[in-house]
């Protein structure tokens, strides 16, 4: 009976793995992201500004009411006056205007709600913050696709990088060593600045392992930089949105937990108290 439990763990693993890369899901290590963000209330901050001015055009989160930003140090003037466009009001929810049918025809589908991004891109292999983390700064230029963009993480893309201008041009190299009719052969695609793309193939020798490596060359590294921050506290915010109660509860835990010693210590001297008569 354990065996066969043990086996359809296996299985299960294995098929929602084969069913996330059928869906676009990764084929790289995802980059860990810097978890000490979803604390730092200047980063949740920036990362509800980057939400509301670049990813609420298409993307709604109609989980989360804009007053729910008040537990991260906002108030309800700084949400009307630097978060909210047009005539919501701080109690509603984080909707848009653009209809469903309008994104589906500019981009192949509807995009997503992203109230529970995180959770949804959670997956056995890799945390669902490490996924939006290495997604939003795996853009690269692709003369061969709709819209000129390609990723890393999720490869025709139907969504552009719209946030292209803050992270600068850059340069993509795409290695992959994969097994071909004459043995394994290292297939290294550049793809420059403007999208144009150069393949080059050899056969390897030696003992190597199947996989894929990617690497970056900006041409302003230090705005590249600045932008990897950013990008990290768009994703804590989206954290954040996922499940904005996380911090209380763990603040609820920790007293809890010192109650509960505390009880005990009571508990422990009553009883004493109580038997120590008794033989």
């Amino acid at each position: 009976m354990n065996k066969l439990i043990g086996s359809l763990v296996v299985l299960a693993g294995t098929l929602l793995s084969a069913t996330a890369q059928a869906a676009g899901g990764p084929a790289i290590p995802m980059d860990t992201f810097p978890a000490a963000k979803t604390k730092d209330l200047a980063a949740l901050q920036n990362g509800a500004k980057l939400f509301a001015n670049h990813c609420l055009n298409c993307h709604s989160a109609t989980l989360m009411r804009w007053n729910r930003l008040q537990d991260i140090g906002l108030n309800e003037s700084q949400i009307k006056e630097f978060l909210i466009f047009g005539d919501q009001k701080v109690g509603d929810t984080m909707t848009i205007a653009t209809p469903v049918k309008d994104g589906k025809a500019w981009f192949g589908k509807a995009p997503p709600d992203l109230s529970v991004i995180v959770r949804a891109r959670t997956s056995f292999d890799y945390k669902g913050v490490d996924y939006l983390y290495t997604l939003l700064r795996g853009y690269y230029r692709d003369q061969t696709t709709v819209t000129g963009w390609n990723n890393i993480v999720y490869p025709n893309i139907g969504m552009p990088h719209i946030l292209w201008e803050r992270q600068g041009a850059r340069e993509a190299t795409i290695t992959q060593i994969a097994p071909s009719d004459k043995g394994l052969v290292r297939t290294v695609t550049t793809f420059g600045v403007d999208g144009s793309k150069v393949r080059t193939s050899e056969p390897v020798s030696g003992p190597t392992k199947e996989g894929m490596a990617v690497s970056f060359k900006p041409a302003d590294p230090e705005k590249a930089r600045q932008f990897d921050e950013e990008v990290a506290d768009l994703v804590a915010f989206l954290a954040f949105v996922t499940d904005p109660s996380a911090a209380s509860r763990v603040r609820i835990g920790a007293w809890v937990l010192v109650f509960l010693l505390f009880f005990t210590a009571v508990a422990w001297w009553l009883n004493s108290k109580f038997w120590r008569d008794v033989k």
